[in-house]
């Protein structure tokens, strides 16, 4: 469920018309609702402690979405963050975030990362290969602190969905085998400067079957059943995120409830606390991206191109994983539909968001909304073409604000210096 619907013909967010919004702020623009933020976080908590999961620590996926104010809305109903970067972490802080709710994920962590991890003091830094367990010791005995870790594991499960947000195969860069997690679980476990509280996982991203999570989590707790019949404490579990979400033309995935039953069943009696890592299922639907049709390029032949304000750099994912975006007027016209290849004005071909696509008619100046844009929409927008940063706004019921606004050009160039020889 989602809060974008149309009423009295308009397209609304929550109780704020977007075409209000697009007038104040310009497009394209990103638009979040308060309320579908919080819905999808509060369904997803109340899911895993009907289950009997206990209170376990629900890390938003920073990558997902990185606003402050996105990031704030969920801190203050109790969740966390899943980090992947200094950066990451000192947003989740700047939103108010604690740092015993963070969760510091990633293959490539630096010295200084690892170290302002330690010094935040987040709740454990989920390493993922054995150089990188050496550099968090020996950072950590460097600041005579020492470093709460847990163990990801990469159990080679294949999970479906797009290979560029697969992660749990063998083939994947990220964590270690099932093999070697439990020997440098042990190793870490007698180490000073180490203090191994876990064992994570994370098999993908828009996963919308069961079976590869329950399959994922079936060899997560036989780990964790062997580590402890080792004499070794084993007190978390980090089940990832990855629970996909509606995108309008796929299976309706899973429910939070279903996930939490398979969940319950597959831990049934294993006494530990739960994490997981959740950022498109919390996001992707409480976004969309608002842009405004240039003109229509009508060819011979009848190939019709709807040029937009928005483009690649605005919403990267259509040209980087062929994902689909619901597209809808903000205010349809009446008239037969028509077929468009909806596209951007960037200088690339991979500019473009969908080919065939069947729409209302549309006109220069109408209104559209990408739907399903919250998540890793404004996170990976650039400024290529040297066009200025999308700007983001915030719904609350009948209120909205601008939660990072558009730079002009002369900030974004202000940025630069020239080399004294210029």
């Amino acid at each position: 469920m989602n809060h974008f619907e149309l009423r009295g013909g308009e397209l609304h967010c929550e109780d704020v018309p977007l075409a209000r919004i697009a007038e104040a702020v310009g497009t394209p623009v990103y638009v979040y609702s308060s309320a579908t933020l919080e819905r999808h976080f509060l369904v997803l908590r109340d899911a895993l402690r009907a289950a009997g999961l206990g209170d376990p620590l629900i890390a938003f996926a920073v990558k997902a979405n990185s606003n402050l104010a996105v990031l704030r809305t969920l801190g203050a109903l109790g969740a966390g963050a899943d980090v992947v970067s200094e950066g990451e972490i000192r947003r989740a802080l700047a939103a108010g975030v604690p740092a015993d709710r963070i969760v510091f994920s990633g293959v490539g962590k630096s010295a200084g990362e690892i170290a302002f991890a330690l010094q935040a003091g987040v709740a454990e830094i989920n390493v993922e290969s054995e150089p990188e367990l050496d550099l968090v010791g020996e950072v950590a005995r460097g600041l005579e602190l020492r470093a709460r870790l847990a163990i990801r594991v990469n159990p080679d499960v294949e999970a479906g969905g797009h290979a560029k947000i697969s992660t749990g195969k063998a083939e994947n860069k990220f964590g270690v085998s099932i093999a070697e997690a439990e020997r440098l679980y042990a190793r870490a476990s007698n180490t000073a400067g180490l203090s191994p509280v876990g064992v994570a996982c994370h098999i993908g991203s828009q996963i919308t079957n069961l079976a590869p999570l329950e399959a994922a989590f079936a060899k997560m707790r036989g780990l964790v059943e062997r580590l402890r019949g080792e004499g070794l404490s084993v007190e978390r579990l980090d089940l990832g995120g990855g629970l996909g979400v509606p995108y309008f033309n796929q299976p309706e995935p899973p429910s939070p409830a279903d996930y939490a039953a398979m969940i319950a069943r597959v831990m049934a009696g294993l006494d530990i606390r739960f994490a997981f890592e959740p950022g498109r299922m919390i996001a992707a639907n409480a976004g969309v991206l608002v842009a405004r049709v240039l003109h229509v390029n009508a060819r011979p032949g009848g190939r019709n191109f709807l040029v937009l304000d928005a483009a690649m750099n605005d919403l990267l994912r259509p040209a980087m994983y062929d994902a689909y975006h619901d597209i809808r007027p903000v205010a349809p016209r009446e008239g037969a539909p028509v077929t468009y290849d909806v596209v951007g004005p960037v200088c690339e071909t991979g500019d473009t968001f969908t080919r065939d696509r069947t729409l209302p008619p549309l006109q220069a100046g109408d209104l559209v909304a990408f739907m399903t844009a919250g998540a890793y929409g404004a996170a990976m927008a650039s400024e290529y073409n040297s066009r200025l940063l999308v700007p983001e706004v915030l719904v609350k019921a009948a209120d909205f604000a601008v939660v990072r606004p558009r730079e002009s050009y002369d900030a974004m160039l202000a940025r630069e210096r020239p080399a004294p020889w210029l």
